[in-house]
């Protein structure tokens, strides 16, 4: 069996040639809601309609900032094959009003 790898994907050569995909990627964001009153549940919901077909949620949490303002953790699982999806994702998120900024905490490589 053979192995291709390249910054952007990995991907091993199967038997009979034909490319098999490897894994997926996990980023992780921190999400600024422009104010305290912003529920955490419709910004979710917002979050989810914005995505691309290819990506879906892996998992939210929340982490207090200051004087009642919580921050939305949000974990999005991509296939490894995607690029450019930083960019993609964050000006999706730019067009959604109840976000006042956004942060990429971390990118991780996960096997399935």
């Amino acid at each position: 069996m053979g192995v291709h790898t390249n910054v952007q994907n990995a991907v091993l050569l199967g038997r009979d040639g034909e490319d098999k995909e490897v894994g997926s990627v996990i980023i992780s964001y921190k999400i600024f809601p422009v104010d305290i009153t912003v529920s955490f549940d419709a910004l979710k919901k917002r979050i989810e309609e914005s995505l691309p077909e290819f990506a879906t949620i892996y998992g939210y949490g929340e982490e207090p900032i200051a004087f009642g303002l919580n921050a939305l953790i949000c974990a999005i699982k991509i296939p490894e094959d995607k690029t450019g999806v930083l960019d993609e994702l964050e000006k999706r998120f730019e067009q959604i009003s109840e976000i006042s900024q956004v942060q990429t905490l971390m990118v991780r490589r996960v096997s399935q």
